[in-house]
Order: structure tokens, then sequence, then C-alpha cells
């Protein structure tokens, strides 16, 4: 699964998506399709007949699931909806949303507040971060509604044996332990960020002549790695679907040192405030959306192999928010 927090490099493939769009190509999803259901919970509404909405979403498994979730949602509630899911990186998916070729799209808290609006410290509480960048994004004429529970940060996992073994089950257990039990698998993204690895080491107590190994690997490997046990502690995210996959435990980040990446929808401001009953729709579906959620639905691709449409389409219908 590639991760939606994308260092400051990928900006050239705004450059790319440039050219798709003037190019006349276009931006296309794998398939382009938007799965048919209908209103349950989430009603139709007569407003939306004939409105063209454009939905933007990245090309990891998460951002696969929800992109076809809100393009299912609106197509359902009356909206014409083109699909636009699996844009490549973050920045693909910023284009599209800053140059109107999208004008809706899942994003992160965190990553709308460091990786688009540059700033270089997390803000503090999951509303205050939510409210902050809102508020800065309105003058690019973007509005992030309130978002859900699910926070898909960084976080360090372990199998369970290890945790077991070793009485850990948080991130300020680690200080206990001894060395040659402090090895940790990490990418090459987080070992540099000043969010990171030795950063976090420091909020926790710990310097780096304090720990064992540290191996770099790519992103994929890190999960593997951690579960066969080359590493005790393995860099995840919280709601990759190969964490319940490959029975690994994941560490309570006590001291709340990494930043908070709220899944939300960005939306036009101008097309919101034509269409306030977007914030009604996605207010149906925002807090039903918690890690738990996105863990299981995760895993039923990168585990299990399904269609992240038919993932999508699958959890509104049990849910009730559509039939």
């Amino acid at each position: 699964m590639t991760t939606r927090r994308t260092s400051k490099v990928v900006l050239a493939v705004v450059a790319v998506v440039g050219l798709a769009m003037t190019s006349g190509c276009g931006l296309r999803s794998a398939s382009g399709a938007v799965l048919d259901a209908e209103p349950g919970e989430i009603k139709h509404y007569d407003s939306l007949e004939g409105v063209s909405l454009t939905v933007a979403a990245k090309d990891f498994t998460e951002q696969l699931i929800l992109g076809n979730m809100l393009s299912i949602i609106l197509n359902a509630a009356g909206a014409d909806v083109t699909n636009l899911t699996n844009i490549p990186g973050s920045f693909g998916a910023r284009a599209a949303l800053t140059g109107g070729t999208a004008n809706v799209s899942p994003e992160y808290t965190g990553t709308g507040w460091i990786n688009y609006l540059g700033n270089d410290k997390p803000v503090k509480g999951e509303k205050e971060q939510w409210k902050a960048v809102d508020d800065a994004d309105r003058s690019n004429g973007l509005t992030w509604l309130e978002p859900a529970p699910m926070n898909n940060t960084y976080a360090f996992a372990i199998r369970a044996e290890a945790a077991e073994r070793l009485g850990a089950a948080k991130l300020s257990d680690l200080k206990k332990l001894p060395k040659d039990e402090l090895t940790f698998c990490v990418e090459s993204e987080f070992a540099a960020r000043n969010d990171g690895f030795v950063p976090m080491l420091e909020a926790y107590g710990l310097s780096k002549d304090a720990i064992g190994k540290v191996t770099t690997l790519d992103t994929g490997v890190v999960y593997t790695a951690t579960a066969d046990g080359s590493c005790n502690f393995g860099e995840v995210f919280t709601t990759d679907g190969r964490i319940p996959g490959l029975n690994l435990t994941v560490l309570e980040d006590d001291q709340q040192f990494f930043p908070l990446y709220n899944l939300t929808e960005v939306i036009a401001s101008d097309v919101l405030a034509e269409h306030p009953e977007l914030k009604e729709i996605f207010g149906q579906l925002n807090p039903r959306l918690t890690n738990e959620v996105m863990l299981e639905l995760n895993a039923k691709v990168d585990t299990d192999g399904e269609d992240p449409a038919i993932v999508a389409r699958d959890w509104l219908v049990d849910e009730g928010l559509l039939k």
C-alpha cells in the first residue's frame, strides 16, 4: 500500500497531472465506474439531480475504498458523478481539487496541514487540527468537513507474541526494555522526518545510542519484517489492513507524539455553498468511519484480494446508509 504522506519531492506529480489535463487525456480511475446503490438512510436529494460532481482520490488501498465510497454515495443521492479514484500521489489528488478538475476528495487533516499548507508542526487535538486546516484552506476555496474518528497516522506495531513477552503495550514501555530488544524497522522517509523516528525516540526518553539495530526498508516490507521477527518494532500506519492480517499489535502513542491524520471530505467551497446538503450527507457517513472499520475494510482488499469498489458498496449497504 502506498502511503498518503508523500514527501515534497512529489510536487513533480503536479506537473504530470497538469499535462494529463491539458492533453485531453484527463485523470481517470482504474475503471472510472460508479457502482449503483439505492438510497437508504442517506436519501435521494432532488436538489442534486443533474448536478455534476467529481471525486478525486489517491492510489492506495484505503483511498481506493474511500473514493469509491464517496462516489457511490453521491450517485445514490442524485448527483451525476465522475469517479477519479486512483490518482497517483497526494499532490496529484490535491492538484485535481485546487485546479477545479475535481470538487470532492477524501483527505487527512495532517496531510492538509503539513504537506499541502507547509506547516512544520502539527496542531494538538483532533478538532483543533481540523479547525486549523479548514480555516487556512478557505483562502484556497476549499472547505474541510468535520472529520471522522479514524486517524490514519504513524504508529509502531509488534508481533502479538513479542508484545506479551516484553510487556509492551504503549510507546512509553520502550524505555524499560533492554537495548538488544529495541530493534526497529522503519522506512527511509520516516527515519528523516521532523515528526519521525529520532524525534519520537526523544519524546519517549530514548536516544539513538540507547537502542539496538535499526533497519531501513520499503514500506510494505516493514510489515512482513515485523511479523517474521526481523525486528521487534515496525513503523506502520494505524488503519493498514496488514496489521490484523499479520497478527500485529499497535502500541499506544501515550504521549500523543504523532500528528493527527483524521479523515474527512474536502469540498470546493462554492459547490458546498450551492449544495449545503453535502454536509448533511457526509455527516451521516463520517461518524461511522473508525480505525476499526477501516482496518477491516482495508484487510478485505489487502489480505483477501477483494475489489475496493465492491468492499465500499457492501459496507454502505450493511450499514443501512444505502440499499
